[in-house]
């Protein structure tokens, strides 16, 4: 009697642009994969900034991982957190059990990075995640709420809000909060004085978007200062208790709302060996994304760290390095069936972009920069391609047409339980009593 043989198990580790790339590219037919994450769906992460300001759903940006692999067999999930890596026994420990790999993927994406300051990540907003996004949205939407009732001499406190970071989600999240402080919060709140309403866009460096073309650089910082963003360039945030912003240059600011937009560093997972650690916190992969040193494992996207003669401290951590590193690595797992020699990586730069507002973007590619309404456009077609599903393009693009229309929308949900809102109201009555 024939019997079949057992295929090799792959185990990829995260559902980012990397991890799902790489299983939808992999010849099933030869493997079988074992997807795990701590979430259910994929995140489209560029657009999360337009979650968070109301602009868009989050189901519009999310996709449940079962429905991406629905009917395929070759494919299981588990949704758990890995705890460690066990490199010589060849298997994962996780939350729910250990599973045994012939093959290990990384794709672990990164985590904001707070460079060491506790204190900071206790009391800001961060924005990886939709659960992220959501938040900033409930909180956002409360604090104007709060507005309406605060005393007179807390009022600038509640209507201050700073973003730390100005690469391309700073940058986008100033310019959408600087548009709905304009054309969307006064018809709701018609009795608060939205001039008041204050957008501090802080950054390290001397420019917004600073790995962007000098002109990108230029046109992003005018755009901004003519929607009334006050950028404060050259400045770090030395901490923050929850009211009180400390920055380097001496100054500080009384802040209701805090979002951290300034840095990231990889979800490392414990099990590793120390030698393949990489600056940010990445793992050391060789051209075909094989970790240093170690049988059969590899890492992709934004934990991958791959010196190259074009990138000798490491690719850029953006969507495009990922996708098109699982590419190559699952053209490589079927070149070795084949037999036939894998293929190195490199990246190939095809450019960069970023929107501040309606008609306000810059796009530079390798050899032609642009902006304004046409860059704007070009922005808009590019992000819609890269979502996965066909339905939520066309959700997207009806909600940002509705948007353009009427510089509206209706999406200005507070979704919060009862508890949760009878604890804020207690902790604002202390606040005022002592006030």
């Amino acid at each position: 009697m024939m019997t079949l043989k057992q295929k090799p198990r792959v185990v990829v580790i995260g559902g980012g642009f990397a991890g799902i790339q790489f299983v939808r590219q992999l010849d099933k037919r030869n493997f079988d994969v074992l997807l795990i994450d701590k979430v259910n769906h994929h995140q489209f992460q560029p657009l999360f900034y337009q979650v968070a300001t109301s602009q868009i759903e989050p189901a519009s940006i999310s996709f449940p991982l079962r429905n991406i692999f629905h009917g395929n067999m070759s494919v299981q999930i588990r949704l758990t957190v890995v705890d460690r890596i066990d490199t010589e026994q060849k298997k994962v420990h996780t939350g729910i059990g250990s599973f045994a790999y012939d093959y290990l993927v990384i794709a672990a994406g990164c985590k904001t990075n707070f460079f060491g300051n506790n204190n900071i990540a206790k009391h800001v907003f961060t924005l990886k995640s939709s659960v992220d996004a959501i938040h900033i949205r409930n909180h956002i939407l409360m604090t104007f709420e709060r507005t309406i009732t605060a005393p007179a001499e807390q009022k600038a406190y509640y209507q201050t809000l700073v973003i730390v970071g100005a690469g391309p989600t700073g940058v986008e999240l100033a310019g959408a909060f600087a548009e709905i402080r304009k054309n969307v919060l006064p018809k709701d709140y018609p009795r608060i004085d939205f001039s008041k309403f204050t957008i501090y866009l802080v950054e390290g460096s001397a420019h917004t978007l600073n790995n962007m073309s000098v002109a990108s650089r230029e046109a992003s910082r005018r755009y901004l200062e003519k929607m009334g963003v006050k950028l404060v360039t050259s400045t770090f945030v030395k901490d923050y208790d929850g009211r009180t912003l400390q920055l380097s240059n001496g100054t500080s600011l009384e802040a209701k709302t805090v979002i951290w937009a300034a840095g990231v560093t990889g979800n490392r997972i414990a099990g590793l060996p120390a030698e393949v650690e990489a600056p940010g916190n990445r793992i050391k992969v060789d051209r075909f994304n094989r970790v240093e040193q170690l049988d059969r494992v590899y890492a992709l996207g934004d934990i991958a760290y791959m010196e190259t003669p074009r990138y000798p401290k490491g690719h850029p951590q953006v969507a495009n390095v990922a996708i098109n590193q699982a590419r190559n690595l699952a053209r490589n797992f079927a070149r070795v069936e084949k037999g036939q020699a894998q293929k190195s990586y490199e990246y190939r730069d095809l450019g960069s972009m970023a929107t501040i507002g309606r008609n306000k973007a810059v796009v530079d590619l390798p050899f032609f920069r642009f902006k304004g309404c046409t860059a704007w456009l070009v922005w808009m077609f590019l992000h819609l391609m890269l979502i996965l599903s066909v339905r939520n393009r066309l959700v997207i693009f009806i909600n940002w047409a509705w948007l353009y229309l009427t510089k509206n929308t209706s999406l200005r949900l507070i979704l919060m339980p009862e508890d949760k809102l009878r604890e804020e109201n207690a902790t604002l009555q202390q606040q005022h009593s002592h006030d």
